[in-house]
């Protein structure tokens, strides 16, 4: 207590009860607001110091988040037939003024084709950029690692407190050939060059010339070759299994572990070295229908365009179902299994491969 509140203890009457009660009340009113005062103060700049020492040792970091895409058809651009790719090493490189690279670091690209880079501090990466540099033997998916497209440049989308996040836009890699699959382009024709106007010369009227002869008619036209990555199709389990169609296998091989296709889940649900063959031959038990139909309809994706789910939903909706009960594993098996039967109006369009 202070100084001035333990003096009023003098004014007490000890010996009068009722009187020390009230002369009690008189004098702790004043003096407690003053102790609460005190120790609110108190508390208040022990808080700030706190907050100060917590903020001036808070380390900085910088993220580059980006994605690489498998350019099927080597056209230099982002289309339809074009999907991430795995185990695609991507490096970035910052150079100085003279051209000279100061930093490089590189990463190589998860299941879904994206990549992360963290770096310590908060440096200057807007002039730096990311390009493809090769694939990792032994985890790309399928040979699309040949040649790489254009660089991209580091673009900035957060900064707060020396923290810093930059994004790449989609990086390009690219096969040794194009897909057969691939749409051609003519080659366009050069405009014809614009002559000046001339005045026409007086007219100069020719006798009457004999009719020509009929042309003979062209032969018609070849059919355009048939692309069935655009057609309709929808096949079931059986056929992807059937060694007369082996060959529509083209994203993926049937060797490929379904962890990397699926993710880690999958992973730890079916083992990591179980493969997509080996996933295609599940019977009876709830969480193995669930796998052989996932694939299925996984490799239906890649066959074709209008296939009730794309690649992604598939995987998505396969982790979904295995985070789920088994009731949701049940009802995602069964949406597979219709959409891969083709809901009754879809037939499979494989031929049998020569």
């Amino acid at each position: 207590l202070t100084s001035d509140c333990c003096g009023c203890w003098s004014r007490f009457d000890n010996t009068n009860p009722f009187s020390f009660s009230f002369d009690l009340l008189l004098w702790l009113s004043p003096c407690a607001a003053s102790i609460f005062m005190d120790l609110r103060e108190k508390l208040l700049f022990t808080g700030f110091f706190i907050l100060a020492a917590a903020i001036d040792g808070a380390r900085a970091d910088t993220m580059v988040t980006g994605s690489v895409f498998c350019d099927q058809c080597k056209d230099g651009q982002r289309s339809l037939f074009d999907y991430p790719i795995y185990g695609i090493k991507v490096t970035i490189s910052c150079a100085d003024s003279e051209g000279e690279v100061t930093m490089s670091r590189e990463e190589t690209t998860n299941w879904l084709g994206n990549y992360v880079m963290k770096f310590d501090g908060a440096p200057d990466l807007s002039g730096c950029y990311a390009q493809v540099s090769g694939s990792s033997s032994g985890q790309a998916t399928v040979d699309c690692g040949a040649a790489a497209g254009p660089a991209q440049y580091l673009r900035l989308v957060f900064r707060m407190f020396d923290m810093e996040m930059y994004a790449v836009d989609p990086l390009l890699a690219q096969p040794a050939q194009p897909m057969s699959f691939c749409p051609r382009s003519a080659n366009p024709v050069p405009p014809s060059p614009v002559t000046p106007a001339v005045r026409p010369p007086p007219p100069f009227r020719l006798p009457p010339m004999p009719g020509l002869p009929p042309l003979p008619s062209l032969p018609p036209l070849p059919p355009m070759p048939p692309m069935p990555f655009l057609e309709a199709s929808a096949c079931p389990h059986e056929s992807w299994t059937s060694p007369e169609y082996r060959c529509y296998w083209r994203a993926v091989n049937p060797d490929t572990k379904v962890a990397v296709v699926f993710g880690l889940l999958a992973g730890r649900r079916y083992g990591t070295d179980v493969t997509l063959w080996q996933g295609l031959q599940g019977r009876g038990e709830a969480y193995r229908a669930l796998l052989r139909e996932g694939v299925t309809a996984f490799l239906n994706s890649y066959n074709s365009l209008q296939f009730p789910y794309n690649t992604i939903g598939v995987v998505q909706r396969m982790n979904l179902a295995l985070m789920g009960s088994p009731r949701n594993v049940l009802l995602t098996a069964l949406r597979f299994t219709r959409a891969n039967s083709g809901y009754g109006n879809v037939t499979c369009n494989f031929t049998p491969c020569k």
